[in-house]
């Protein structure tokens, strides 16, 4: 039986676009000897399963998604939609590599293929937070050498995400994605933080102190929003990054909207 509980199944066409960028830069993926992708707990559509093998085929043709839930409803209702891709009936190219089955965190695949990556984004909201290390664990247990797990929330339409990133050792990175468009705090991101971290945002907390100091930052750069919300999230993580925070990445990361930390600047105190 698979492992895990039903989610709400909440799904919206390109929700999880930030999230995608993000996974096709990894080298977990780019230099995967298997570019195997698995898509858990997707929803009750298959569409952002579909989207994910068509923003990554850009970066490795060869990629293969495997979506997987719970609910044989929702494996029937995905298929259904793959069929409609397959008969071009769909904007997806009919040739797109993805498949749906049924499975949880056991992380079920053909063959036992081991995925370079698995996405798990918004399936552990559910949960009590005891519960986050387990799960990883035996997620990332069905990783390839190299692999990452990808789990974090977002909110329906996109805009607001995080994320943690998790090796066969642990979390390894944080990631915070924002629209920067009418952006009033980043601090908004605390109602959409992973459950590892979404109670932990209290004083005292590294999280806490994150939020704190990106708040500060963007708003001494207000002026510069007359050269665009970019420039200002830009002018924001360099200010963090003064402060003495180790961020991963350049400006190029910067200017998508993110920010990625290593996990144990976060971690739970």
């Amino acid at each position: 039986m698979p492992v895990g509980s039903i989610t709400r199944g909440t799904t919206n066409t390109n929700r999880l676009r930030r999230i995608d960028r993000w996974i096709g830069a990894q080298s977990a993926l780019r230099h995967a000897t298997d570019a195997f992708v698995v898509d858990l707990g997707y929803g009750a559509s298959g569409v952002t399963a579909l989207e994910l093998a068509a923003r990554l085929a850009h970066v490795r043709t060869d990629v293969d998604v495997l979506g997987l839930e719970i609910d044989p409803a929702r494996v029937r209702t995905a298929r259904q939609q793959l069929a409609q891709v397959r008969a071009g009936e769909t904007h997806f190219d009919a040739g797109l590599r993805v498949d749906f089955a049924r499975g949880g965190f056991e992380v079920p695949t053909p063959g036992d293929r081991r995925p370079a990556i698995i996405r798990a984004f918004n399936v552990l909201r559910q949960y009590d937070e005891r519960d986050v290390a387990a799960a990883w664990a035996r997620m990332a247990a069905r990783l390839a050498p190299g692999g990452l797990l990808v789990e974090g929330t977002c909110d329906e339409l996109g805009r607001v995400a995080s994320w943690v990133g998790v090796d066969a050792s642990g979390p390894r990175t944080f990631t915070i994605s924002l629209r920067r468009s009418g952006l009033e705090t980043p601090s908004i991101v605390a109602e959409r933080l992973p459950k590892a971290l979404i109670h932990r945002n209290v004083p005292g907390e590294r999280i806490h102190e994150l939020l704190a100091t990106l708040d500060r930052a963007w708003r001494v750069h207000a002026p510069t929003s007359v050269y665009g919300p970019s420039q200002r999230w830009i002018a924001t993580i360099a200010t963090v990054r003064h402060e003495g925070w180790h961020v991963i990445g350049g400006p190029r990361r910067s200017r998508l909207g993110e920010i990625t930390v290593p996990w144990s600047a976060v971690a739970p105190a």
